[in-house]
Protein backbone atom coordinates (compact mmCIF):
# COMPACT_ATOMS: atom_id res chain seq x y z
CA UNK A 1 0.00 0.00 0.00
CA UNK A 2 2.76 2.46 1.05
CA UNK A 3 4.12 1.81 -2.36
CA UNK A 4 0.92 2.53 -4.17
CA UNK A 5 0.56 5.82 -2.47
CA UNK A 6 3.80 6.84 -4.20
CA UNK A 7 3.53 5.32 -7.31
CA UNK A 8 -0.22 6.76 -7.76
CA UNK A 9 0.91 10.74 -6.12
CA UNK A 10 3.39 10.73 -9.05
CA UNK A 11 1.45 9.09 -11.97
CA UNK A 12 -2.45 8.27 -11.43
CA UNK A 13 -3.84 5.60 -10.98
CA UNK A 14 -4.45 4.40 -14.56
CA UNK A 15 -0.82 4.56 -15.46
CA UNK A 16 0.34 2.68 -12.31
CA UNK A 17 0.71 -1.14 -13.18
CA UNK A 18 0.36 -4.16 -11.10
CA UNK A 19 4.11 -4.97 -11.99
CA UNK A 20 5.46 -1.49 -10.90
CA UNK A 21 3.71 -1.48 -7.71
CA UNK A 22 5.05 -5.07 -7.31
CA UNK A 23 8.99 -4.10 -7.98
CA UNK A 24 8.41 -0.61 -5.80
CA UNK A 25 6.85 -2.71 -2.85
CA UNK A 26 9.52 -5.67 -3.34
CA UNK A 27 6.77 -8.54 -3.71
CA UNK A 28 6.19 -10.91 -6.68
CA UNK A 29 2.97 -10.33 -8.82
CA UNK A 30 1.82 -13.79 -7.11
CA UNK A 31 2.24 -12.26 -3.91
CA UNK A 32 0.00 -9.56 -4.78
CA UNK A 33 -2.72 -11.70 -5.98
CA UNK A 34 -2.21 -13.50 -3.01
CA UNK A 35 -3.91 -10.31 -0.95
CA UNK A 36 -5.66 -8.64 -3.96
CA UNK A 37 -7.68 -9.88 -6.76
CA UNK A 38 -7.09 -6.67 -8.47
CA UNK A 39 -5.58 -3.42 -9.23
CA UNK A 40 -8.70 -1.79 -7.82
CA UNK A 41 -9.03 -4.12 -4.82
CA UNK A 42 -5.34 -2.89 -3.50
CA UNK A 43 -6.35 0.93 -4.70
CA UNK A 44 -9.70 0.72 -2.39
CA UNK A 45 -7.61 -0.97 0.66
CA UNK A 46 -4.95 1.73 0.22
CA UNK A 47 -7.25 4.28 0.24
CA UNK A 48 -8.90 2.78 3.90
CA UNK A 49 -5.12 2.89 4.72
CA UNK A 50 -4.10 6.18 3.85
CA UNK A 51 -6.74 7.52 6.18
CA UNK A 52 -5.12 5.26 8.97
CA UNK A 53 -1.92 6.93 7.74
CA UNK A 54 -2.62 10.45 7.57
CA UNK A 55 -5.25 10.73 10.32
CA UNK A 56 -2.33 10.56 13.77
CA UNK A 57 -0.81 13.49 11.45
CA UNK A 58 -3.59 15.48 11.74
CA UNK A 59 -4.94 14.59 15.32
CA UNK A 60 -1.46 15.87 16.75
CA UNK A 61 -0.67 18.99 14.09
CA UNK A 62 0.06 21.84 16.53
CA UNK A 63 -3.18 23.75 14.92
CA UNK A 64 -4.89 22.08 17.79
CA UNK A 65 -2.60 23.91 20.35
CA UNK A 66 -4.88 27.35 20.57
CA UNK A 67 -7.74 27.93 23.08
CA UNK A 68 -9.53 30.07 20.34
CA UNK A 69 -11.47 27.54 18.12
CA UNK A 70 -11.47 29.86 15.33
CA UNK A 71 -7.82 29.90 15.59
CA UNK A 72 -7.77 25.99 15.49
CA UNK A 73 -9.51 26.21 12.36
CA UNK A 74 -7.34 28.57 10.79
CA UNK A 75 -4.54 27.08 11.83
CA UNK A 76 -5.62 24.31 9.93
CA UNK A 77 -6.18 26.29 6.60
CA UNK A 78 -2.43 27.75 7.36
CA UNK A 79 -0.69 23.90 7.78
CA UNK A 80 -2.89 22.93 4.66
CA UNK A 81 -1.04 26.16 2.80
CA UNK A 82 2.38 25.16 3.96
CA UNK A 83 2.06 21.76 2.79
CA UNK A 84 1.61 22.56 -0.38
CA UNK A 85 5.71 23.45 -1.37
CA UNK A 86 8.13 21.11 -2.87
CA UNK A 87 7.63 18.28 -5.24
CA UNK A 88 3.95 17.91 -5.89
CA UNK A 89 3.30 14.24 -5.63
CA UNK A 90 4.82 14.56 -2.05
CA UNK A 91 1.73 17.11 -0.81
CA UNK A 92 -1.36 15.68 -2.90
CA UNK A 93 -3.79 13.55 -1.60
CA UNK A 94 -3.78 9.95 -2.39
CA UNK A 95 -7.48 9.24 -1.93
CA UNK A 96 -8.41 12.43 -4.30
CA UNK A 97 -6.00 11.56 -6.95
CA UNK A 98 -7.58 7.81 -7.32
CA UNK A 99 -11.02 9.31 -7.05
CA UNK A 100 -10.26 11.74 -9.68
CA UNK A 101 -10.05 9.19 -12.19
CA UNK A 102 -11.68 5.96 -11.05
CA UNK A 103 -14.98 7.97 -9.28
CA UNK A 104 -16.78 6.45 -12.27
CA UNK A 105 -15.25 3.26 -12.95
CA UNK A 106 -14.81 1.56 -9.26
CA UNK A 107 -17.36 1.79 -6.72
CA UNK A 108 -14.86 0.57 -4.50
CA UNK A 109 -12.25 3.24 -5.09
CA UNK A 110 -14.40 5.76 -4.87
CA UNK A 111 -16.14 4.45 -1.09
CA UNK A 112 -11.99 4.69 -0.16
CA UNK A 113 -12.06 8.27 -1.52
CA UNK A 114 -15.16 9.37 -0.02
CA UNK A 115 -14.48 7.38 3.36
CA UNK A 116 -11.17 9.29 3.55
CA UNK A 117 -12.11 13.26 2.76
CA UNK A 118 -15.74 12.92 4.97
CA UNK A 119 -13.28 11.90 8.10
CA UNK A 120 -11.35 14.25 7.70
CA UNK A 121 -13.96 16.78 7.00
CA UNK A 122 -15.56 15.13 10.29
CA UNK A 123 -12.22 15.76 12.24
CA UNK A 124 -12.78 19.30 11.29
CA UNK A 125 -16.49 19.98 12.79
CA UNK A 126 -16.23 20.38 16.32
CA UNK A 127 -13.77 23.02 15.91
CA UNK A 128 -16.06 25.03 13.60
CA UNK A 129 -19.08 24.02 15.85
CA UNK A 130 -17.21 25.63 19.07
CA UNK A 131 -16.16 28.74 16.68
CA UNK A 132 -19.64 28.93 15.48
CA UNK A 133 -20.80 29.46 19.54
CA UNK A 134 -17.80 31.25 20.38
CA UNK A 135 -18.62 34.23 17.91
CA UNK A 136 -22.45 33.77 17.41
CA UNK A 137 -22.28 32.69 14.05
CA UNK A 138 -24.68 30.33 12.26
CA UNK A 139 -23.71 28.29 9.65
CA UNK A 140 -23.73 24.05 8.86
CA UNK A 141 -20.40 23.43 10.32
CA UNK A 142 -20.20 19.83 8.25
CA UNK A 143 -20.67 21.92 5.09
CA UNK A 144 -18.15 24.42 5.86
CA UNK A 145 -15.89 21.31 6.75
CA UNK A 146 -15.87 19.93 3.45
CA UNK A 147 -16.16 22.96 1.51
CA UNK A 148 -12.75 23.63 3.16
CA UNK A 149 -11.52 20.06 2.14
CA UNK A 150 -13.24 20.77 -1.69
CA UNK A 151 -10.64 23.47 -1.60
CA UNK A 152 -7.75 21.83 -0.37
CA UNK A 153 -8.48 19.54 -2.96
CA UNK A 154 -8.92 21.57 -5.62
CA UNK A 155 -5.61 23.55 -4.61
CA UNK A 156 -4.11 19.98 -5.45
CA UNK A 157 -5.77 20.35 -8.91
CA UNK A 158 -4.82 23.60 -9.57
CA UNK A 159 -0.90 22.48 -8.60
CA UNK A 160 -0.80 19.70 -10.69
CA UNK A 161 -2.56 21.35 -13.48
CA UNK A 162 -0.10 24.44 -13.42
CA UNK A 163 3.05 22.39 -12.04
CA UNK A 164 2.88 25.42 -9.26
CA UNK A 165 2.93 24.13 -5.73
CA UNK A 166 2.59 27.74 -5.33
CA UNK A 167 -1.47 28.40 -6.86
CA UNK A 168 -2.25 25.50 -4.87
CA UNK A 169 -1.11 27.27 -1.51
CA UNK A 170 -2.82 30.83 -2.95
CA UNK A 171 -5.78 28.70 -2.84
CA UNK A 172 -5.74 27.64 0.60
CA UNK A 173 -4.88 31.67 1.33
CA UNK A 174 -7.97 32.80 -0.66
CA UNK A 175 -9.87 29.69 1.81
CA UNK A 176 -8.44 31.22 5.01
CA UNK A 177 -9.96 35.28 3.73
CA UNK A 178 -13.26 33.45 3.58
CA UNK A 179 -13.79 31.56 6.54
CA UNK A 180 -12.08 34.72 8.74
CA UNK A 181 -15.21 36.44 6.37
CA UNK A 182 -17.87 34.22 7.64
CA UNK A 183 -16.88 34.30 11.20
CA UNK A 184 -16.22 38.58 11.22
CA UNK A 185 -20.01 39.54 11.72
CA UNK A 186 -22.40 37.46 13.77
CA UNK A 187 -25.27 36.81 11.91
CA UNK A 188 -27.07 33.82 10.29
CA UNK A 189 -25.60 33.24 6.92
CA UNK A 190 -27.92 31.50 4.42
CA UNK A 191 -27.34 27.32 4.24
CA UNK A 192 -28.26 27.13 0.35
Amino acid sequence: MEAAFGLVRRQGLAATSVDEICAAAGVSKGAFFHHFKSKDELAAAAGYHWSAVTEPFFETAPYHAPDDPLARVLGYIDLRGEMMAGEIAEFTCFAGTMVQEAWATSPAVRAAAWDSMSRHADALVADIEAAKVSRGVELDARGLALHMVAVVQGAFILAKASGDAALGAASTAHLRRYVELLFAAPGKLNDA
